[in-house]
């Protein structure tokens, strides 16, 4: 969507994702299920707006993990029209997080640290890989699933 139709669209309903903050909450994240795939920020399926169009509604699902305000804008334009590419990129982007999760589970269960399965993950991890991470973001995301691993425990 240009900044343009943007301005101008017919946006009347309140947005699903953010409940009409125009921003999306700790709360919107686990309504939606998108703990460890989602954080706190402008929402991005009204564009920070809190408001959508019906179209919208029709076109993306709410909970769609790659619709991201960290996303390009052109990207973003792409899933809104339904891009076939685009929307495979975003299906394996989800499967990529939630292989990573599982990884990080299954590890756990070894006792190792985040810095252990962090290295591991990255010996182990293709070259071509469309979605990687960083170590320094790895070993963070990874600590962040540790730490809900163990507060679902308590």
């Amino acid at each position: 969507m240009t900044i343009f139709n943007f301005l101008f669209s017919n946006k009347n309903l309140e947005c699903p994702r953010c409940q009409g903050k125009a921003f999306v909450d700790w709360d919107d994240i686990r309504r939606l299920n998108k703990v460890l795939k989602w954080a706190p920020g402008p929402c991005a399926y009204c564009y920070g707006s809190g408001k959508i169009d019906k179209e919208m509604l029709s076109k993306v699902a709410v909970d769609y993990t790659y619709l991201t305000i960290d996303l390009p804008e052109s990207e973003m334009e792409k899933i809104i029209q339904g891009d076939e590419e685009t929307l495979e990129k975003g299906r394996i982007h989800e499967l990529f997080l939630d292989n990573l999760i599982k990884y990080v589970e299954d590890h756990l269960s070894k006792k190792m640290d985040a810095e252990s399965i962090a290295d591991l993950y990255l010996r182990t991890e293709d070259e071509n890989a469309l979605f990687s991470l960083e170590r320094k973001n790895l070993v963070q995301y990874i600590e962040k699933i540790i730490e809900l691993k163990e507060s679902d425990q308590n």
